[in-house]
């Protein structure tokens, strides 16, 4: 479980096919303090270290993963937000984030607006019930909150602390990103569908 506050942007070093799945090298200041097995966040994609050195860390992004999030666009010197998992001790300051993605979303338009920047981003109507206004979403990990909704589209203000310690800086129209709806949300859903069933 994850907070989607976001600790370090790492660089993808390395990228190597790895039978159907893929092995990424990921080169961050927090790699010496991950453990083999440990689970980290790599752009809201909760990966298992499986190869660690003092700099750098390797996750194996398996054929599902691949094919459900953004993780197979990625290339050699991308740059990715890196989240450590949560400890039970530890403040709870983005919201819950699981780091199962729901689906690689779209950005759409990125616009300046004083000091924030809106980013508006598309994602499949199936979701529709999982996003509400001024609700909570993970997008590439970052924990934000949904400032507009238009049809299948969701618009979020990107602070500008959040912009330069993220890798938001990136995002422009076009950019696959990667979705995780509220898991409250989920639940309400998922028992509001079982009562009416």
């Amino acid at each position: 479980m994850f907070t989607g506050i976001i600790e370090e942007v790492g660089i993808l070093s390395g990228v190597e096919p790895f039978g159907d799945a893929r092995q990424l090298q990921i080169k961050a200041r927090l790699a010496a303090a991950l453990t083999i097995g440990q689970s980290v966040a790599v752009n809201g994609v909760c990966q298992t270290v499986v190869e660690k050195h003092d700099n750098k860390f390797v996750v194996v992004a398996v054929e599902e993963t691949l094919r459900k999030t953004s993780l197979g666009a990625l290339m050699a010197g991308s740059p990715v937000n890196l989240e450590r998992a949560l400890r039970l001790s530890d403040r709870l300051d983005g919201h819950l984030v699981l780091g199962h993605v729901d689906q690689a979303g779209t950005v759409r338009s990125v616009h300046e607006q004083g000091a924030n920047r809106l980013v508006r981003v598309a994602y499949d109507d199936r979701f529709n019930k999982l996003v509400v206004g001024a609700g909570s979403i993970a997008i590439d990990g970052i924990s934000l909150t949904v400032a507009h909704l238009d049809n299948s589209e969701l618009t979020v203000a990107v602070i500008p602390h959040t912009y330069a310690y993220t890798n938001c800086a990136t995002w422009q129209a076009d950019t696959l990103v990667n979705l995780e709806f509220d898991l409250i949300g989920k639940y309400v859903a998922r028992q509001v569908e079982a009562s009416v069933g």
